[in-house]
């Protein structure tokens, strides 16, 4: 999965949420955020994934944290997946797999013995000074906000 480590400094990066909005390393300077990325919207793990987080959004918010998905979805998709779902954080567009990539959650998968490139699902928690603080590669989609909050308070 990642060939990031905790402590590393989160790739430097600049990419655009569902509403056009600029998000980049240097803009969240100062600001703890978590990143989950996963594969696509409107499938049922990825669902349950940030339906899991929207539902438990205020106490990551009351923990100080910013939430961001990351997915290949273009922003057009993740407006009506954000739409569909009401969820409360923005979705960053990584349509060119650039993020993706410098986090190590972008490689080669296999599906019924074919192989191909996609979304390593996995989250990346960051503090105020950019320094990774957790890193999660085995996700666990329908209770994800629990695994993550459950690490934090760790």
């Amino acid at each position: 999965m990642s060939h990031l480590t905790i402590g590393d400094d989160v790739p430097s990066f600049e990419e655009k949420d569902e509403q056009g909005t600029a998000v980049s390393s240097t803009l969240l300077l100062g600001k703890k955020y978590i990143l989950f990325c996963y594969p696509k919207d409107d499938t049922p793990g990825c669902t349950a994934e940030n339906c899991s987080l929207r539902d438990h959004y205020a106490t990551l918010k009351d923990m100080g944290y910013i939430i961001y998905g990351v997915s290949p979805d273009n922003e057009k998709k993740h407006l009506k997946f954000k739409d569909k779902y009401q969820l409360p954080f923005p979705l960053i567009a990584d349509t060119e797999a650039r993020l993706l990539s410098a986090l190590g959650a972008w490689g080669e998968k296999s599906m019924y013995g074919k192989k191909y490139f996609g979304v390593l699902r996995s989250t990346f928690i960051v503090n105020e000074k950019g320094k990774l603080t957790h890193i999660i590669d085995k996700v666990d989609t329908k209770a994800h906000a629990e695994q993550i909050i459950a690490l934090l308070k760790s």
